[in-house]
């Protein structure tokens, strides 16, 4: 969004192991692609926080890091206390960009 435009992205996502796994398989593309393992990608959740409004979400490499919310407001203090537990476990949370919701 840094061009001041909404950009729209759908996806699906499906669990990958135990049911209490963090692990997620997710696809970007159309459906009847959905047969082709290179369209699922590796994510993972990372953190969820207390009241379950706030999941961060990262893949194998921690190059990216996502927070979504439940809401379209986020309480201050939980998203400080978020980015604390992410801080702690070694992600850089300053390149995050909030988005317009």
């Amino acid at each position: 969004m840094r061009d001041g435009q909404l950009h729209l992205s759908l996806a699906t996502a499906r669990q990958v192991g135990a049911p209490n796994s963090p692990r997620l398989k997710v696809r970007f593309a159309p459906a009847w692609m959905s047969f082709l393992p290179a369209v699922w990608a590796d994510y993972w959740v990372i953190d969820i926080d207390e009241q379950y409004q706030l999941v961060a979400v990262s893949e194998p490499t921690r190059k990216y890091l996502w927070i979504l919310s439940r809401t379209k407001r986020v309480k201050p203090q939980a998203y400080a206390a978020l980015l604390e537990r992410l801080k702690d476990k070694g992600f850089m949370v300053e390149q995050l960009l909030m988005t317009q919701q």
